[in-house]
């Protein structure tokens, strides 16, 4: 029989597609020529999502019926699960969205019998948490027993152990990247509009080895995995260096331009007294804050050192963005955007 000339493109589905992190593999999936479907809720913004390319789905991965109903009708070649919660006003809320969000999303998908070529989470480096107590200063490796200190790295343990529990016939990757910045992040966006008014802030004295991946760079991963790397492997992702607290600031600094700035270096029990306070004004408020308890685990933690020989080995990534780079581009995009 003859092939057609012009065969039908793969298709891929991207939750939390309207996010920092899933905005940019939607626009790679189109620039790779997918069929790219971007799985949204009513409430989401499409500030990113312009393209008139897009499918968009509205996914609500609360209910294992609704999310089963939603995707009836629809095969996906790839899924890419980046869908997920980094703030909650209750700690339960992790749980809700992070785990069970994707234990329906993932069963509605197995009920379907949905011929999928491979499913992609995206899990974090936090699912470590606390085993720099144990190894202070040495590299992470995926053997390593996970010690979560925050209910956000719980509830993506949880997810990775659920994930560990289907059977060989699904197909899935997990990928754990450090903390992730670039153009639309706001996180860090909150450190650069502090340096903009003169002022760093830190806290803790000992020595902290922290990594860092730029957004680009996990998406370049993310699509790796689609093809390659062996179904159940979970996969470090930074981009390959290690710095220090000050590093980060340092080159905020200098793409700003400041002339001049305060740098301040606090004990961590100031950073204890801050979160508590925040946490406390943002139940107040009913709103999650970016200063709150998982926050202070975070920051107080002194090693984020992991070993990425193997995602490099299994999934041929190598990392196009060095901090400096990466620090360049995202501070253009934030003064062309008119954030800073």
């Amino acid at each position: 029989m003859q092939q057609p000339d012009n065969p039908a493109p793969m298709s891929i589905l991207i939750t939390g597609a309207s996010g920092f992190i899933g905005s940019f593999i939607v626009e790679e999936a189109l620039r790779q020529g997918f069929e790219t479907w971007a799985a949204v809720r009513k409430s989401s913004s499409r500030k990113y999502l312009q393209d008139s390319r897009i499918h968009f789905i509205e996914l609500d991965l609360s209910s294992e019926d609704t999310v089963r109903s939603q995707l009836s009708g629809h095969t996906f070649d790839y899924v890419v699960h980046a869908a997920g919660a980094t703030k909650c006003l209750h700690h339960d809320d992790f749980l809700k969205v992070n785990h069970q969000g994707t234990v329906n999303l993932v069963n509605a998908i197995l009920k379907l019998q949905m011929p999928m070529r491979r499913f992609v989470y995206l899990s974090s480096l936090s699912v470590y948490g606390a085993i720099h107590e144990q190894r202070p200063y040495q590299e992470i490796e995926e053997n390593d027993t996970p010690r979560p200190n925050t209910a956000y790295g719980k509830s993506k343990l949880k997810t990775e152990r659920f994930l560990d529990t289907i059977g060989s016939d699904f197909n899935y990757i997990i990928l754990r990247p450090t903390g992730v910045y670039g153009p639309r992040e706001k996180d860090y966006f909150l450190m650069a509009k502090s340096i903009k008014k003169h002022l760093d802030f830190s806290v803790g004295y000992r020595q902290q080895d922290i990594t860092f991946v730029y957004v680009r760079d996990v998406v370049q991963a993310i699509f790796l995995c689609l093809d390659r790397g062996m179904s159940g492997r979970k996969y470090f992702l930074t981009d390959g260096n290690i710095y220090q607290s000050s590093d980060f600031s340092d080159l905020i600094h200098e793409e700003l331009g400041s002339s001049w700035w305060i740098r301040i270096k606090a004990p961590l029990w100031v950073l204890r007294f801050v979160t508590l306070i925040g946490e406390s004004i943002g139940r107040l408020k009913g709103q999650s804050s970016a200063l709150n308890n998982d926050k202070y685990n975070i920051l107080r933690q002194r090693n984020w050192r992991c070993n990425i020989e193997p995602t490099c080995d299994e999934l041929g990534y190598h990392p196009d963005y060095s901090l400096r780079d990466g620090v360049k581009e995202t501070i253009a995009w934030y003064k062309e955007n008119q954030w800073l």
